[in-house]
């Protein structure tokens, strides 16, 4: 692998970092990815009729409840964020 080669790869996941938020980046903590991945399974869940079907069925409520639980999951889907230590 060339010093070319890797550049061009930085410089590729650097795009994709800037382009899209569930990539993450270098001062991305456990909590914030976690919190991503949490969000958009939720929203692949909303989003997807059948997944949302399946759900409703398996807790045996209605579509639109679970559509309503899955948006107030999102609000906070890993709870509070730790505290942050200040140095």
């Amino acid at each position: 692998m060339q010093a070319s080669d890797r550049f061009n790869i930085n410089s590729q996941l650097e795009h994709l970092q800037a382009k899209y938020v569930g990539t993450g980046h270098a001062d991305l903590n456990r909590f914030e990815w976690a919190v991503n991945i949490q969000r958009d399974s939720y929203a692949s869940y909303v989003g997807h009729y059948p997944l949302l079907a399946y759900f409703g069925i398996a807790e045996n409520e209605s579509i639109g409840r679970e559509r309503y639980n899955f948006m107030q999951k999102m609000l906070l889907p890993c709870g509070l964020p730790p505290e942050r230590e200040d140095d």
